[in-house]
């Protein structure tokens, strides 16, 4: 069972190196056959980083560039020129764990249907010494929600993230690709995992394939990845993904409940309360996690339109 590791990568180049340097360094039943590293026209070091990797790679280290066209175009390509039974998706900013992939083809050989994909567990690399915020993020919903899955769940299609992620290559080709009308970040793997479950794919969560999230996260880069994200809502939306995603969305909406008096007291105080954990939102103080949801999505109550 042969695997061939897509990575997309746009202007990171010293990340992209210390990714490189881990998968060189598996160990385990890994079955690599190949890295194929897709330049998504960055105008870094990037070809030069992978020349320089490939003097000392295990396996096939493969350079692909293309002109800028984003992500899903990125991994499509990748896609095309893979050799390989398995497609594992990475990012050029997760650094895979010594065994990562030699995990994600033990769960393939113990779920060899075509239609089953693996997702692994990701978390941010202790090297950059996440914040209790940054920690939520990742768990409960504002980046990921790791801390909601259980080993071996079947997930959703809204939870089949494409980062750390393993397909049957042959399953993938038959049923589809990823759509190129996404350009900017987001929305792009859900809009794929909508279509690949309508045909019976079936994502299976993998604690031990554990990837590390190489970057240092501020509230404001949460938010302004959110306004990004929000910049492909319109793509998103025209899709039937789009559409099943928002309806359930809209259903999921709790009516109004009447405002009650100690409620209506504590109004006046509810700015200056979220202020203050703003200020407080990046230090190394843990706060309950409703307060982090509280204070995220205020923010982003205030600086997104509303989806319809």
């Amino acid at each position: 069972m042969s695997v061939s590791v897509i990575l997309p990568t746009y202007n990171r180049a010293a990340i992209l190196r210390k990714s490189l340097r881990a998968y060189a360094d598996q160990c385990g039943d890994h079955q690599m056959l190949e890295v194929l590293v897709v330049d998504d026209g960055s105008k870094d070091c990037t070809s030069t980083v992978v020349e320089q990797c490939q003097t000392f790679f295990p396996v096939s280290l493969r350079y692909l560039r293309q002109e800028n066209s984003g992500l899903a175009a990125a991994r499509n390509h990748g896609i095309r020129q893979a050799r390989g039974d398995l497609i594992l998706f990475g990012d050029d900013d997760i650094i895979p764990s010594r065994n990562m992939v030699a995990e994600h083809v033990a769960w393939h050989r113990r779920y060899p249907a075509p239609y089953v994909g693996v997702l692994g567990h990701v978390t941010w690399a202790p090297e950059v010494n996440p914040t209790p915020f940054m920690k939520w993020s990742g768990l409960y919903g504002a980046q990921f929600s790791f801390g909601l899955f259980q080993p071996g769940m079947e997930l959703d299609y809204c939870h089949a993230y494409f980062c750390n992620t393993s397909v049957k290559s042959t399953f993938l080709r038959k049923n589809g690709i990823f759509d190129e009308n996404f350009r900017e970040y987001g929305w792009e793997d859900l809009e794929l995992s909508y279509r690949l479950y309508r045909h019976g794919f079936k994502m299976l969560y993998s604690g031990e394939a554990l990837g590390f999230h190489y970057k240092f996260e501020t509230f404001d880069d949460t938010l302004r990845r959110a306004l990004s994200l929000n910049r492909s809502l319109a793509v998103f939306a025209n899709t039937d993904a789009g559409r099943s995603f928002l309806e359930g969305k809209n259903r999921q909406s709790k009516p109004r409940r009447r405002t009650s008096l100690a409620v209506g007291l504590l109004r006046p105080f509810k700015r200056p309360v979220v202020l203050l954990f703003r200020y407080l939102i990046d230090t190394r103080i843990p706060f309950p996690a409703r307060i982090y949801e509280y204070v995220f999505y205020d923010y982003i109550s205030r600086h997104l339109p509303p989806t319809s």
